[in-house]
């Protein structure tokens, strides 16, 4: 046990986590090297196809320090803010961390995010600063941001570049000589953490345990002290970074277990593993992601409901930060309410439903819930812009509100500051952030910052803006419901609960949009907003026009006139009976402002 190290990889996205370790495991001889390839952890198509870490991966690496056998046990972590419920966990697992620093941007608002999860869960941080063998790099510069940042000397940092690998070998000594061995509990009966878990259909639930006393081998019978469900394990085994069976897993030690359950709902991020006489309480768990995003999920033809149902299940065993409830709606039939935990997860959820269940969805417009109180007091949690009260009903409305934190080269301030006026935040401290640089700390609402703040914010920085974000608290909301109409039917998909001030550009945006995108139908229809109580922005789509005429030449013309007055007379009763087909990449487009 004194030989093993627990650590992993934290940094903001694109800092080079994933090839640092391809150099690690390549260094360690973990993988061969004609089986080596980019981004080697990165296993889902998804990750591989963005370049960014989604789903956080274990993998144990032997290597030799002055003559002794270490185990090197990394847990790989994704970088995006909307994935920072992967890392808090991954870092309950470990005792070290590395905090990775791209020496071409600097310190970024989300390396400042995870340093702090990394410094609450008491472990000992390596500054390492990457990229170092790139012509933009600025080395001296980004160190004394590091310095600053960790109160540490210069003879503290280390230096890498994943691309050549130099500099990883030294990190490696490092690691053994810096990071402690695991803290285990005193006692001879098996305990383990679940800090992760996905499901097979043949072998069913498996869990990914740290362990934290004791020894565990195949075949013996344990119990998930939460859920109280007990179980045989049919196989334990380490990540090398494929799953290799293994006659005994030990305290201190990170693998998996092979639990046979196929059951959905048993098995639980942050769960106690433990034999079945232990008596002692669960180990301190997670806390519940609690989901800031909402979107409703349609399948596009009613029968794949049950593929649906059960797609999202299985789903929610490798991704246990998702929430789903059934609902329906007159329009688009049966489907789930889903929680998310930002705009970006949704996305790959919905991706992964597409990709890996070959399922054609129709996604809502994501939303927020908000608290509103009646005129005759009644309160209520609303998930659905749908279900969004008529405005003359209500005496308050409060939505949630978030602590943003952004870091950018002084340069781009005053592209930046109409672009906060613009989404109604409130500025709060600002400070020098190194050479050329200013931190801005504001809050604002959760609604605005959906509203292509983070894109925009990049644009008007050239890219060279980064932010991160955690929930504050509920506000006041100044907020109204805007329907989107379609030939006079409302379709829930498209409706949005948008700011007052800005519901008139709002529609005319909203309507011009699907006007583009939608095709044309056999009769004439119109795309309507409508808010506050009356229709706010229109738009026409002509009809597919057919000259019932052209196979006419000459004679009266009163001929013509009677088939034209026909045709005028059928496109009128379609009109009336006729019934919208609108395509799934229409709502797609639409949700992807």
């Amino acid at each position: 046990m004194q030989n093993i190290r627990n650590f992993s990889i934290i940094a903001h996205i694109d800092h080079g986590k994933s090839t640092l370790a391809d150099r690690m495991l390549e260094i360690t001889g973990t993988i061969e090297k004609r089986k080596m390839q980019e981004q080697v952890l990165d296993s889902m198509e998804l990750e591989r196809e963005r370049g960014i870490t989604i789903k956080m991966q274990p993998v144990r690496m032997k290597y030799k320090h002055n003559g002794q056998d270490y185990v090197l046990n990394l847990i790989d972590t994704p970088g995006h803010i909307d994935f920072s419920y992967e890392v808090s966990r991954a870092l309950k697992a470990v005792e070290g961390s590395i905090l990775l620093v791209d020496v071409t941007q600097g310190v970024q608002a989300q390396t400042l995010t995870t340093l702090n999860m990394a410094r609450e869960a008491g472990l000992t941080i390596i500054p390492v600063l990457s990229k170092i063998d790139s012509p933009l790099a600025r080395i001296e510069e980004v160190k004394s941001e590091v310095m600053k940042l960790l109160n540490c000397s210069s003879e503290d940092i280390l230096y890498t570049s994943g691309k050549t690998g130099e500099g990883v070998e030294k990190l490696l000594n490092e690691i053994i000589k810096r990071i402690p061995p695991p803290m285990t509990e005193n006692i001879n009966t098996f305990r383990s953490l679940i800090f992760d878990f996905k499901y097979s259909t043949h072998r069913g639930v498996i869990v990914f345990v740290r362990v934290m006393s004791g020894k565990i081998s195949r075949n013996t019978p344990l119990i998930f002290k939460v859920s109280k469900e007990s179980f045989t394990a049919i196989e334990v085994g380490i990540f090398l970074p494929s799953e290799l069976p293994v006659e005994s897993l030990e305290a201190g030690e990170i693998g998996y277990i092979v639990t046979g359950i196929k059951q959905p709902g048993i098995a639980s991020v942050g769960d106690t593993v433990a034999s079945l006489n232990d008596t002692l309480p669960p180990l301190p768990g997670y806390m519940s992601p609690r989901p800031v995003v909402w979107a409703s999920i349609y399948p596009e033809s009613q029968d794949d409901f049950v593929l649906l149902k059960q797609s999202l299940g299985k789903l929610k065993l490798s991704d246990s930060s998702f929430t789903y409830e059934e609902e329906s709606s007159g329009a688009l039939g049966r489907g789930f309410r889903c929680g998310f935990l930002g705009v970006l997860h949704l996305e790959i959820i919905t991706e992964r439903l597409h990709r890996e269940f070959n399922l054609e969805l129709v996604v809502t417009m994501p939303t927020i819930t908000y608290e509103v109180t009646y005129k005759n007091g009644k309160q209520e949690t609303i998930y659905s812009p749908a279900h969004f009260p008529d405005e003359g009903l209500l005496s308050e409305i409060r939505e949630p509100w978030v602590n943003c934190i952004i870091i950018t080269p002084v340069a781009y301030l005053g592209n930046i500051m109409p672009l906060l006026y613009e989404h109604e935040a409130e500025l709060g401290e600002s400070e020098n952030f190194g050479e050329d640089r200013t931190k801005l700390s504001l809050k604002m609402p959760l609604r605005e910052l959906m509203r292509n703040f983070f894109d925009k914010l990049k644009s008007n920085s050239s890219g060279f803006a980064s932010m991160s974000y955690e929930i504050e608290g509920m506000h006041d909301a100044n907020v109204v419901r805007m329907d989107i109409l379609v030939a006079d039917e409302i379709l829930p998909a498209f409706s949005r609960v948008v700011s007052r001030r800005i519901v008139e550009q709002e529609a005319e945006n909203s309507v011009e949009k699907l006007h583009s995108l939608l095709p044309r139908q056999m009769f004439v229809m119109k795309v309507q907003a409508k808010a506050l109580g009356r229709i706010i922005s229109s738009r026409t789509l002509s009809a597919y026009s057919k000259d019932v005429t052209q196979h006419m030449y000459g004679g009266d013309i009163t001929r013509k006139m009677k088939l034209r007055e026909k045709q005028k007379k059928g496109k009128k009763k379609m009109k009336a009976r006729g019934k919208v087909n609108i395509p799934q990449d229409v709502f797609l487009k639409m949700m992807r402002n």
